[in-house]
């Protein structure tokens, strides 16, 4: 590598963005070069284990960034091949209709795409296909229309969360099956079957699939496309900026360091299209390292909008203790959006709740300092791990210009955040699993907030849902991208991750930012003719 090649295209970033995209590229017989930042990730027995990846951040990057005030905080960014889906849940929501559309939020609006939900369609739908997708288009009355049904049927319930959703339904709700990409294959009575590649087991959220049965982007795009010759990879190639022509309308290097610490050569690379797909923080910063006398704010930041409108979502993850045991061991099955939209005595949006992948004895050990007074002084971990019942509540944020990253002469990165944006939805929804606890067989006392979760109890460090920074739009003066994601102001620059959202709803991005990269994509294949 750094022989001179010239490359047709190259893609900075492996994760649900840049590792689709190249998947899309790959049959082409275009010369492609994907630069991750990292290497492969380990495979060990650590990636099972919840005191490594949960409580010491085995696997967490070794960085600190700095709020708004100074302070030192740990980012939940993972640098992998397949990025930060290799510990993603894998639910794999489309965003909603509406959400394409502006929405009145109690603490202000989310503005409209350029785009709407059918420009989308086709793409979730071979997105859904590509990454393994569980799931029954038509049982959540919030979805939109689907022009195909999953490739896959859902991932049956198992006791508990059957009891579960039937108890919602009596509450005149609408549990449905969640949408969730594994390599699973069940037989008549949901169990994985002997050729089944995911076992079923109770590591599927926020850790690494030892046995490569969830569809992250390393296992689903990126070694599939490494098997054509045209397709190159190059790991712990930290990319440090980009280079143009005097011009400045044309991207003519990519500069990295090449072989991690210790070994680190710069090498620069060439191609006729680059694509950044860094995550939505890491692309802004590049951009912004890659200010020159043409684009003294940041290449492709004439609008000044790279780095702003960061969004996160508002999150709560919670525990809840069921009266009798819980065995589920595969409990991310089951979603409920009823009040996504808003409530009967409410009129603003809530957002959704799902299920979070099942607490065992070490996560809740974890916690229990922050749970002093508050768990059920009477039941050892073990006890309450096995009456344990998780969720995850999901709200939309909003993308505000002073929410945003920034990157300082030493090379320090700030993240400006105000952590109360929208917030009022969040505590309602939270308000509305609390008030059912007693009709869905749990104790009403008990509704603990799970921080392992969300790092540790730092919203501003659970970065794993980052949106925005380099929105797309069809005024220059507002927006970074172009409705391809091709920079304004850089024929050649297109930003392909999470970035590009100019709001993000309140339903995991994986999916979206996977559709995107095969739209894309296929707009790539035809400007390459």
């Amino acid at each position: 590598m750094g022989d001179g090649t010239h490359y047709d295209v190259i893609v900075i970033g492996s994760g649900a963005g840049g590792g689709t995209l190249v998947h899309r590229l790959a049959p082409s017989g275009k010369r492609v070069l994907l630069l991750e930042r990292g290497d492969y990730l380990p495979r060990e027995r650590d990636n099972w284990d919840s005191t490594a990846v949960f409580v010491k951040a085995k696997y967490r990057a070794p960085e600190f960034w700095y709020d708004k005030h100074g302070r030192e905080f740990p980012p939940e960014v993972n640098y992998y091949v397949g990025g930060n889906t290799k510990f993603y849940g894998a639910a794999l929501f489309r965003l909603r209709p509406r959400d394409f559309g502006e929405i009145r939020h109690h603490d202000g609006v989310s503005p409209a795409w350029p785009l709407d939900y059918g420009d989308f369609e086709p793409y979730y739908t071979q997105a859904e296909h590509l990454y393994c997708v569980h799931g029954r288009h038509g049982e959540d009355p919030t979805g939109g229309p689907a022009s195909a049904p999953y490739a896959y049927p859902p991932v049956e319930h198992e006791p508990r969360i059957q009891r579960l959703s039937d108890d919602l339904e009596k509450q005149g709700l609408h549990p449905f099956h969640l949408p969730i990409g594994v390599r699973l294959t069940q037989d008549a009575y949901g169990r994985a079957t002997r050729t089944s590649t995911c076992i079923r087991c109770d590591r599927v959220d926020g850790f690494p699939c030892l046995v490569e049965g969830k569809s992250d982007a390393h296992v689903v795009c990126v070694d599939p496309a490494l098997a054509h010759e045209n397709v190159e990879l190059v790991t712990n190639a930290h990319v440090r900026r980009l280079e143009t022509d005097a011009t400045g309308r044309t991207v003519t290097g990519v500069v990295a360091e090449v072989g991690g610490e210790g070994a680190a050569r710069t090498t620069t690379y060439t191609g006729d299209i680059v694509v950044v797909s860094c995550g939505a923080v890491n692309s802004a910063l590049l951009l912004l390292a890659s200010a020159n006398d043409r684009h003294p704010q940041g290449l492709a930041n004439g609008s000044g909008v790279v780095g702003r409108h960061y969004m996160r979502h508002n999150n709560l993850a919670l525990m809840a203790v069921s009266r009798e045991p819980n065995d589920t061991r595969f409990q991310k099955t089951l979603a409920l959006n009823d009040w996504y939209a808003g409530s009967d005595d409410w009129d603003y949006p809530l957002g959704g709740i799902q299920m979070l992948g099942k607490s065992d004895a070490e996560q809740i050990r974890a916690e229990a300092p922050r749970w002093a007074g508050a768990a059920a002084p009477e039941m050892p971990f073990e006890v309450l791990a096995h009456h344990a019942v998780d969720f995850w509540l999901c709200g939309e944020d909003l993308p505000h210009p002073d929410n945003r990253v920034t990157v300082d002469r030493n090379g320090a990165v700030r993240l400006a955040l105000d952590e109360r944006n929208n917030i009022a939805g969040l505590k309602r929804l939270r308000l509305k699993l609390q008030g059912m606890l007693g009709r869905l067989g749990m104790h009403e006392d008990h509704l603990l907030d799970h921080s392992v979760y969300l790092h540790k109890g730092m919203p501003i460090g659970a970065t794993a849902h980052q949106a925005g920074t380099v929105r797309f739009g069809v005024d220059p003066a507002g927006s970074a991208l172009d409705t391809y994601c091709r920079a304004h102001e850089v024929d050649n620059l297109y930003v392909v991750d999470t970035g590009f959202f100019p709001s993000i709803g309140a339903v995991n991005p994986s999916l979206t930012a996977m559709a995107n990269a095969l739209r894309v994509g296929d707009h790539l294949l035809e400007r390459l003719g």
